[in-house]
């Protein structure tokens, strides 16, 4: 028999103190984007699978599990990321908002299997989406409320690096012709310069050395720019970068393809210390509506989760131990103020077993 206790892999409870900390971060992300004017949906967990899909040109259907609708008896799947689903909303339900229209969004996503630095297979995203417009301003206003929202849920040290996830194919179009693009695309995504040379496509050995402080790389982007054709990328690029200033550390990786396989000119990874991997992406691309026709986006998710394991998440409330006898008005007057009461049900409660921070004792708050 399935011990009651075990779970299958990649997913777990949350207890305390933990399930609060994510309810806190939870909430600090959201009130930082609402504050910014972003309105919130709430997407089921669940949609028909041809749907999740189709959005947003993105080729995971790896990541989707799978079930049967016992009522539609349709394949159902459960959602592995949420932005798809606001790209639905927007283009659809909400198709005749005023554009640019910001949405925001927090809850759990599930994969058919985690990796190997993240083998959680459920997690809790949370970000914010502008549709309507991919333009620099835009861009930097998705970057500039993330950080916020980093810094809000308790993350410190924190750093962007920037991509161009479309870079070796607007090269390979111009002034860098290759006979196989997506060959290319993979040896510069595992900075392969053998590799590169085996294919005939020395030319963008450059682009593996431009990755690092963002100053710099657009510097050695620049010099191998001779026809100007990234010319527009690069100045979005420094003015993102410059818009930032000294909130966060900010490089270049320019070849970085892996997770931004929809996005288009620009995207985005962010990190903080003490953090394991990335907390968050994003970037921008386009969302398709029922008619074909395809409208600029930008955004970006952060995972919530190990923002918690990292322990930066902020401080919960202080707990009141209330003694039995204690007047009833008292718990009011203490919630009012911001701190959670636990009330002794028996002469034999414990405080500090309760978990408790404080004890109502003679009128006032004592410390345990």
């Amino acid at each position: 028999m399935t011990s009651p206790s075990l779970l299958p892999e990649g997913l777990r409870d949350r207890l305390p103190p933990e399930a609060e900390a994510l309810g806190r971060v939870r909430g600090a992300v959201l009130t930082t984007t609402e504050l910014n004017g972003y309105a919130r949906v709430e997407p089921p967990l669940a949609e028909f699978e041809t749907t999740l899909l189709g959005r947003l040109k993105s080729s995971r259907g790896t990541d989707l599990l799978r079930v049967i609708d016992p009522i539609s008896q349709r394949t159902l799947a459960l959602r592995p990321d949420i932005t798809a689903q606001v790209g639905r909303i927007a283009a659809t339900r909400l198709a005749h908002r005023a554009r640019p229209l910001r949405l925001c969004y927090a809850g759990q996503v599930l994969k058919v299997r985690g990796t190997q630095l993240r083998p959680e297979r459920e997690m809790c995203q949370a970000g914010a989406e502008i549709v309507g417009t991919d333009a620099v301003p835009a861009v930097i206003e998705a970057v500039r409320v993330a950080l916020d929202a980093l810094a809000a849920a308790g993350a410190t040290g924190l750093s962007v690096d920037l991509t161009l996830p479309d870079l070796v194919a607007t090269l390979a179009a111009g002034p860098m012709p290759v006979a196989d693009v997506d060959a290319v695309i993979h040896e510069l995504d595992g900075k392969d310069a053998g590799a590169l040379a085996a294919l005939g496509a020395t030319a963008y050995l450059p682009l593996i050395e431009a990755a690092g402080p963002v100053d710099a790389a657009i510097e050695r982007l620049s010099a191998i720019d001779s026809g100007g054709i990234l010319a527009s990328r690069l100045a979005g690029a420094r003015a993102i970068a410059d818009a930032i200033g000294g909130r966060a550390t900010v490089t270049l990786d320019p070849t970085e393809r892996h997770g931004f396989e929809y996005q288009s000119w620009i995207g985005f990874s962010l990190f903080a210390d003490g953090v394991r991997g990335e907390v968050g992406r994003g970037g921008a691309y386009s969302i398709v509506h029922p008619d074909g026709r395809e409208e600029p986006a930008v955004g970006f998710s952060i995972y919530l989760d190990p923002i918690v394991d990292a322990g930066v998440a902020p401080h919960g409330r202080d707990r009141v131990f209330l003694p039995l006898g204690t007047e009833g008005q008292v718990a009011g007057t203490l919630h009012a103020q911001g701190h959670a009461t636990v009330a002794a049900l028996s002469d034999a409660d414990d405080a500090a077993a309760l978990g408790c921070t404080h004890i109502w004792a003679g009128g006032a708050l004592q410390p345990l």
